[in-house]
Parts: structure tokens; sequence; C-alpha cells
């Protein structure tokens, strides 16, 4: 794929972009992409069928669904990326896609509810939506604070905010993680010291962790059962008197 960006594209949208792939690239934010790995690795392992859509400004391979038949990673004209689109213009039909994966895709967005609304109108009825980002209640969102490089332009969308969006959006929630509890340190000798942090935030699932992993499923919509119809009441049965024939009656 071609690194120009292409005709009509948001040239505010494309410097953040290049922005957010160029700290994702640094040694910080290839820490925070590895545990992510470990993450995504294991979640979507248990997925299958036709499409997996991955957006997000990193230009690492973004890890893929091994039961799913084809993965499509969208986005700006950057290195790795499949078809270049906009945020809120997907190439791509209503319930094309099984899963889709936002990676930071909200976290480095002009709009992150166009965004939002632009994936889950391509997630089948039934399917998934897989969404990484930031967390802002941790030593990771205090930094992006006092960032002089792209973290500095990061949104940081708390998980609550965006367990309400998908609410609205038809969307049921149905798993929270978070991982990467090291502290966003540039030593990599601390970083190998503070390593044994991911093992027991891992096991305690701790919400001060650097990012968050929300999975949610696409509610199917079912048919309006129809209301019983009333019958009009017919009444009680009455018993009808019945004459007695003696015997005698019967012989004659």
């Amino acid at each position: 794929m071609s690194e120009q960006p292409f005709a009509q594209a948001d040239a505010e949208w494309l410097t953040l972009t290049q922005a957010a792939s160029d700290w994702l690239a640094s040694p910080l934010g290839e820490l925070l992409l590895a545990e992510e790995r470990v993450a995504l690795d294991a979640e979507l392992a248990r997925y299958f069928g036709g499409y997996l859509v991955h957006y997000g400004p990193g230009q690492a391979q973004p890890p893929a669904a091994p039961q799913i038949r084809c993965n499509v990673r969208l986005g700006a004209p950057l290195a790795g990326v499949d078809i270049a689109c906009e945020e809120q213009a997907w190439p791509l039909g209503e319930h094309a896609a099984d899963v889709v994966v936002l990676q930071h895709g909200l976290d480095f967005s002009l709009s992150p509810h166009g965004l939002l609304r632009e994936a889950a109108h391509s997630v089948r009825p039934g399917g998934y939506l897989l969404i990484v980002g930031v967390n802002p209640w941790s030593t990771w969102g205090l930094r992006h604070l006092f960032a002089r490089d792209g973290f500095r332009q990061a949104r940081c969308i708390a998980p609550t905010r965006l367990a309400d969006w998908l609410s609205l959006l038809g969307f049921a929630l149905e798993k929270r993680r978070f991982g990467c509890y090291r502290p966003p340190l540039a030593s990599a000798a601390w970083q190998s010291r503070l390593a044994r942090l991911e093992t027991w935030g891992s096991a305690w699932q701790a919400p001060g962790a650097g990012f968050y992993l929300l999975v949610a499923r696409k509610l199917v919509v079912g048919l309006r059962p129809l209301r019983p119809v009333q019958r009009a009441s017919m009444g009680k049965l009455l018993p009808m008197p019945v004459a007695k024939v003696s015997r005698r009656d019967s012989e004659q």
C-alpha cells in the first residue's frame, strides 16, 4: 500500500494518524502493543467466520483470528493497510464482518462517535466488536497529559463511557479485560525489573492497567411475537333435562 495520501483525504486526520503511528512504533508504544497482542490473540482464537476487520493507526501487523477465513485491515494509507479509507467512510456493506477490532482507533480519532457508528454498522447481528483503548485511570493515562509526542493527542476514553455508547448502538458488553501493568518508563532496565507486575495484574485483573479490551456482541433483533387471538366467550354448557322412562312403559 502506498504511503502517499489519497485524494480528498482529511489532512487533519492524516496528521493525527501519522503521529499516532509514530508513537506506537516507539519503545513505549511497542511495549503497549506487545501486551495487547497477548490479550487479543487469546480472545480472537475463539472466533470463526468469514471476515475480520481491523482498524487502528499501528504500523505493526495486527493480531489475526486463525479460524476466520479473511482478515482485512482498514485505515489511512500507511504501511500494512490493505484498504485505505477514512474513519467514517468504510468500503463495507451493512453486516459485512463477523468481527471488527478497533485498536486505538477511537483514541486517535477526529470523531469517536462517528467511527464507532461506522464500525457498529459493519458488524453482523450476533457478531462481535472488540475495542482496545488507553485506560485514562492509569499511569499511562496520566502520562499522556504531559507527553510531548503523538501520545499527547490520545483521547483516552473511559471504558464505562464506551459501554454506554455500545448499549445505545445495540451491543451487549460481554467482557472487559485489562493489561499492561508496568508504568510507562523509558528505561528498559526498569521495564525488565517490573515485568512481574504483568503476572500479578493479569491474575487479579486490577483496573489500573495501561489498556482495556472491551468485547461486545451485536444483539439479534428477533421477530415480534404475535398476540393470541381472544375468542368470544360462548357461555357455559348447561345440562339439559332428560325424561326418565320406567320399565313398565318400555314393556308396553
